[in-house]
């Protein structure tokens, strides 16, 4: 049986949103998988333990698929789709091409400064800027900045878009789907990738 949801996130182009406080995570989210999960719903947690609106940062395409030709392991729309489940009040999508790629660590500081985070979560591989120059060490220089630990499965392994693709080139659907997180739950309406986009409901 299929249930309506309705996602209170506002979605965003890159450079479109500003704020006068947040609480901030940053990723590609690829699959929205279980250690994404984790990492979004520890920032919506201390946001609204602060009053304040939290703020998911991605790309899209994720930057493994233009850096090292990554599969994604979801479209835009139900990448959308599962970050809004999660309960954010705002997803800024930036668009991850040559010209992005390009930028610098302080012009992405300089970006994300826009939005005052009051607290920023990131993984502990996070990397930013052109040759992946800024890590969480330069971003706690001018933010406080909190590192969430890997999230690992039973079997002890890390939980990672990486790990999620190669169980599924090797055929261990079930594995893959494990990890990811999401059992059972298809997103039949999903939307569109062009922005500017609104809050809306889904079908699952």
């Amino acid at each position: 049986m299929k249930q309506h949801l309705e996602f209170p996130a506002s979605i965003h182009r890159q450079d479109t949103l500003k704020l006068s406080g947040c609480v901030l995570t940053i990723g590609a989210f690829d699959g929205v998988h279980r250690g994404h999960q984790e990492l979004i719903g520890t920032a919506v947690r201390h946001a609204r333990r602060l009053g304040l609106p939290s703020v998911v940062y991605t790309f899209d395409p994720p930057p493994k698929a233009l850096l090292a030709g990554a599969q994604p392991l979801t479209e835009i729309g139900d990448k959308l789709a599962r970050m809004s489940a999660l309960a954010p009040d705002h997803i800024v999508v930036a668009p991850f091409d040559t010209t992005y790629r390009a930028r610098t660590a302080e012009d992405f500081i300089r970006e994300i400064g826009a939005f005052n985070p009051h607290m920023i979560w990131v993984g502990e591989d996070f990397r930013f800027g052109s040759c992946k120059r800024g890590n969480s060490e330069m971003l706690a220089r001018y933010f406080d900045t909190r590192i969430l630990p890997a999230v690992r499965c039973e079997a002890g392994e890390i939980v990672s878009s990486s790990r999620i693709r190669a169980l599924k080139a090797a055929g261990r659907s079930n594995e893959a789907a494990s990890l990811e997180g999401w059992p059972g739950i298809r997103f039949d309406r999903c939307p569109s990738a062009n922005f500017p986009l609104t809050s809306g409901g889904y079908h699952v």
